[in-house]
């Protein structure tokens, strides 16, 4: 007998429409391993995702930037094609934020975590999470909220350059018009002209002091928050290779037990009343060894595979139990274990699939479906081509006696300098989570 009440069935909700997002095929495989239907409203159309064996059906996506009422809409024409009760996942943060907020209008069709409604948001908002984790005392990347380009610039030089810029809301920031959720700035002139910028990107700009990257500092914990609000499922992994290389999403990951990470994380969700799947980024300063949090995602991380325990317990999967109100199995930790996305890592790929210790799930590859494999492959070429034609095309149109801007490095995220400053300055009045 299945632990799983099957006759729930899951819907994953994305509005991103980045199509190798390869935590929306985890949980497709989690729950559809478990006899679950899996239902996806998402936009799969050029996607491996929609090869898998596991999904059930594809529902169209509100759009991105989509409002909270939109994409309830939307939702409540899912609801009545499928005509009973359903778990939702939201799988990026601009849907978790919404979702949490129409909680009242949805709940009637799917069952939802109980948490204030507002809370998502909350965290998800880089500037929101700053004044948090100050309320809290948990070490975060000193930050700073201008109100015009001069303050801008200042603030670059008071923290001291380079800093991190980030937009406060980054799943407002709109596709293909060159604006990134996350920028290493290198002058103060360049912070300045980047708050320009703030109506287009949707939300306020933020900058913070900067933790350079190195070995064994970039740490991730994946959890789920019960009805009670203890902590199961997921664990403390570390990030050994990025993309881009030094901050990034993560390309490779392993699990490795840290009792100070996991201690953090479980303080901050319970002082919050938390409740849910999340996925916490912190980077450990290398002069004072500690443990910065960076980013709070009140959504399953792309990565939260790396986590099954011996017992096939996930994140995902004790959201559906929890909500069906199921027992969770017991399952004992599998340290050593590596996750590692094939398209970003390809020679890491190869190297776990000869073997580690704690075993390897690659992100894309199985042997229980093979399908969403096999297309990855053919899809990213054609990614990669088109990618590189654009960027001949913009060589070729640059005008040779012109000089090109030097280009902002992209970041994930950052933290303090080797003075490991802490804190948070902002407006009295308040005002995306990037792609996985």
């Amino acid at each position: 007998m299945s632990l799983f009440d099957t006759r729930v069935p899951a819907v994953l909700l994305r509005t991103d429409r980045n199509p190798f997002h390869h935590g929306t095929l985890g949980a497709v495989r989690s729950l559809g391993r478990a006899g679950v239907d899996v239902h996806v409203v998402a936009d799969c159309a050029h996607s491996p995702v929609r090869a898998s064996r596991y999904v059930t059906a594809l529902h169209t996506p509100p759009p991105p930037g989509a409002s909270p009422q939109d994409i309830a809409a939307a939702l409540s024409r899912v609801a009545a094609r499928i005509a009973r009760p359903a778990v939702l996942i939201a799988m990026d943060d601009a849907c978790a934020v919404a979702v949490a907020r129409a909680r009242t209008e949805l709940a009637p069709s799917f069952l939802l975590p109980d948490q204030p409604g507002e809370l998502p948001a909350r965290v998800a908002d880089k500037a929101e999470l700053a004044a948090v984790c100050a309320s809290l005392d948990v070490p975060h990347p000193e930050t700073l909220v201008p109100d015009g380009p001069a303050e801008a610039a200042r603030a670059a030089w008071r923290l001291g350059l380079p800093v991190v810029a980030k937009w406060s809301r980054p799943w407002l920031v709109p596709p293909g018009g060159g604006l990134r959720s996350t920028v290493l700035v290198r002058s103060a002139r360049e912070a300045g002209e980047l708050y320009l910028r703030a109506e287009e990107a949707g939300s306020r700009l933020l900058l913070q002091a900067y933790l350079p990257p190195g070995a064994d500092r970039d740490w991730f914990c994946h959890g789920y928050a019960d009805r009670s609000g203890t902590v199961r499922a997921g664990g403390c992994g570390r990030k050994t290779r990025a993309r881009p290389r030094g901050a990034g999403l993560t390309a490779v990951g392993r699990w490795t037990p840290n009792p100070r990470v996991q201690a953090l994380a479980e303080r901050v969700t319970a002082e919050l009343g938390y409740r849910g799947v999340f996925d916490l980024d912190f980077r450990r300063c290398g002069t004072t060894g500690r443990y910065h949090l960076l980013d709070f995602n009140p959504r399953p991380g792309a990565q939260f595979r790396l986590f099954a325990d011996t017992a096939g317990l996930d994140v995902v999967r004790a959201l559906h139990l929890d909500l069906t109100h199921r027992p969770l199995p017991q399952g004992a930790p599998r340290p050593g274990r590596v996750f590692v996305v094939e398209n970003y890592a390809p020679l890491s790929a190869l190297r776990a699939a000869r073997g580690e210790r704690g075993g390897c799930e690659p992100a894309w590859h199985a042997r229980d479906d093979r399908a969403p494999g096999r297309a990855l492959w053919a899809l990213w070429g054609r990614h990669v081509a088109a990618r590189l034609r654009e960027r001949a095309l913009r060589v070729r149109d640059a005008r040779p006696d012109s000089v090109a801007p030097a280009r902002a490095r992209v970041v994930r995220q950052a933290s303090a300098p080797a003075a490991d400053r802490t804190g948070v300055c902002d407006r009295p009045d308040e005002d995306r989570a990037g792609r996985p």
